[in-house]
């Protein structure tokens, strides 16, 4: 990958990040308390995809199905309650990145913690498990700006937003949902992230 694309691919990233704000829209439905067993939503399709996502659940928590990106528009985000969408540009990197609005399906992301399985369903039935190792939060310095600069909330530093999707996006094969913070009646005054890694068998 070329260093232009790699910048190209990162300012698409601070763009999708301010603009995972909150939007309303009909609820579709979700277990935003208790999640139950693997929903319908989770069988395989006949002849699926192996390499396509199909929904994420993590018990007692939540039970998603993911819903793609436009090709052409790498700062989409769901509209609609009880969907993830999955990052496109973190594809690129190997990883995955599950969006959504923290007023929607997001409100469900600030519920995981440290130790939790993830399981990530593919269409044509595979499974992948993870388990939750980081919870990140970062205030974003000037909400409002493209080249707003993260402060760190658990350790006072600071991050450009290259360097903040260089931890959260780019390294070993991971998975990471990502919503954004409301606090002080702003719902984009924050980012928060939850990485979980490959389960070890």
């Amino acid at each position: 990958m070329t260093r232009i694309t790699t910048k190209l691919n990162l300012l698409a990233f601070a763009l999708a990040a301010f603009f995972i704000t909150p939007s309303f829209a009909p609820a579709v439905g979700y277990f935003k308390s208790a999640a139950p067993d693997l929903p319908e939503f989770f069988n395989p399709i006949q002849n699926g995809n192996p390499a396509v996502l199909r929904s994420v659940y993590v018990p007692d928590v939540l039970a998603l199905p993911i819903v793609q990106q436009p090709v052409d528009d790498p700062y989409y985000v769901s509209s609609h309650d009880g969907e993830a969408t999955q990052f496109s540009i973190a594809s690129q990197y190997g990883n995955i990145g599950l969006l959504a609005h923290n007023n929607l399906s997001g409100e469900s992301f600030s519920k995981l913690s440290v130790g939790q399985e993830v399981e990530l369903v593919y269409e044509d039935g595979g499974v992948e498990d993870f388990v939750i190792t980081k919870v990140l939060r970062f205030q974003a310095l000037q909400p409002q700006s493209q080249q707003s600069s993260f402060l760190d909330l658990d350790n006072s530093e600071t991050l450009s937003a290259n360097q903040m999707f260089d931890r959260v996006y780019t390294g070993s094969r991971h998975l990471t949902f990502q919503t954004c913070i409301k606090e002080n009646g702003d719902a984009s005054w924050g980012r928060l992230f939850v990485v979980a890694t490959p389960k070890v068998r």
